[in-house]
């Protein structure tokens, strides 16, 4: 006799609906989301981004079912099986076109590190490439990081799991959010061609101490000489800690786009004009702590305080101790959870730990099945670091496994 399906889960609200849905993707188990901004005045329902989200899990994915309701407040996802951009799969030449809209106004990083967290347990290599009027590749206002730090900061983290071959993010065209904080017509590519079975059980225990510090400062369709002016201010607050800093300056046109102007069609206009400043601090173990900071919309701020402020983010981030950042925290407790069967440890610290963020991940893992988490305070290195115990549910590579 057949085994009775599982009834959905039941979520409400559209807070890390981009995480719940990779969590509902991995553990197969279907998911309805309820209340999506019932009460919202600027936007009822799913936003662009969400849906443009959805699209990508549908074109990664094969037998997914996405049912959204007539006012956009609900959503029903089925997860299908992870084939990521294997022949057949809506991929030309290997490589899946997913055109982010233009009234995006999350970061390309809001799809690209849930896409690199389903990466690993995908039948075949994930090759995508984010283009449109909606990709914007710096850090933004909603608290989305830029590619950049996603190449640095996020995608070395893998390497702890055993996940080390055919990495690559390539940022094509560098884009900064247009003046009414939407897309700003950049490109980038993701290739990730590295599957296994199970990633690694691990111990991450002993954050080290910083030996270096690495960065871009980068602007579109602006003077070159605003990174000089970035990297200037951000050097004179880091050297005192270390003499090992070097900040690359990468200076690029603005991209444009065809003008909606009827009486000259042909009429093109630049957008996503900005500049911004991407830091990444790496230990003597291999941690490694991230800083963004883009100029806003509207503008109206010097770039002395955008390398100042950057700067002290990423002191700040160093400062709050444990072995991973705040950013990078989700990506790797995610992987510990979806692991083999085995107890893995991460040392994090308080304020990490006790952040909503966090505290919201730990809650949705066991929603989904996963085992919850131990923690006791840690009696080696810094007072207030917490050495939290995480159980892995052994889901593995369900696509590897049936090849």
């Amino acid at each position: 006799m057949a085994a009775t399906p599982q009834a959905p889960l039941r979520l409400s609200t559209h807070e890390s609906l981009a995480h719940r849905l990779i969590l509902s993707t991995l553990t197969g188990r279907a998911v309805r989301f309820e209340r999506i901004r019932p009460s919202s005045l600027a936007h009822t329902g799913l936003a662009p981004h969400e849906i443009s989200f959805l699209r990508l899990l549908e074109a990664v994915t094969n037998g997914s079912q996405i049912v959204i309701g007539l006012t956009g407040t609900e959503l029903l996802y089925r997860p299908g099986l992870i084939i990521g951009s294997a022949p057949g799969s809506g991929a030309s030449g290997g490589v899946i076109r997913h055109e982010l809209p233009a009234e995006c106004t999350r970061g390309v990083s809001y799809f690209l590190i849930p896409l690199c967290l389903l990466a690993p347990f995908s039948k075949a290599p994930i090759n995508v490439l984010f283009t449109g009027p909606g990709v914007i590749t710096s850090a933004t206002l909603s608290g989305d990081m830029s590619a950049d730090s996603v190449r640095t900061a996020i995608l070395p983290l893998y390497a702890q799991f055993g996940i080390t071959n055919n990495i690559e993010l390539r940022i094509l065209r560098r884009s900064n959010p247009s003046t009414r904080g939407t897309g700003g017509a950049g490109e980038v590519q993701l290739v990730f061609g590295h599957q296994v079975r199970l990633p690694k059980t691990v111990h991450i225990m002993n954050p080290g101490r910083v030996k270096r510090i690495r960065g871009v400062a980068y602007c579109t369709g602006v003077s070159a000489s605003n990174n000089a002016r970035m990297i200037e201010e951000a050097r004179g607050v880091l050297n005192p800690m270390t003499g090992d800093t070097y900040i690359f300056s990468d200076v690029s046109s603005a991209p444009s786009l065809m003008s909606k102007d009827k009486s000259n069609p042909n009429q093109r206009r630049k957008t996503g004009v900005g500049f911004g400043l991407s830091l990444v601090a790496e230990s003597s173990t291999g941690s490694l702590y991230s800083a963004d900071l883009a100029s806003p919309p509207a503008g109206g701020v010097r770039p002395e305080d955008i390398g100042r402020q950057c700067a002290y983010q990423l002191l700040e981030s160093i400062s709050s101790g444990g072995a991973v950042s705040l950013a990078a925290a989700p990506t790797v407790l995610t992987l510990m959870a979806m692991g083999s069967e085995d107890v893995g440890r991460l040392r994090l610290g308080k304020d990490v730990l006790s952040s909503e963020l966090i505290i919201r991940l730990a809650r949705d893992l066991k929603a989904f099945g996963a085992s919850g988490w131990g923690a006791r305070e840690s009696t080696t290195g810094l007072d207030g670091d917490v050495v939290v115990s995480v159980v892995g549910r052994g889901v593995g590579n369900v696509g590897r496994k049936i090849a």
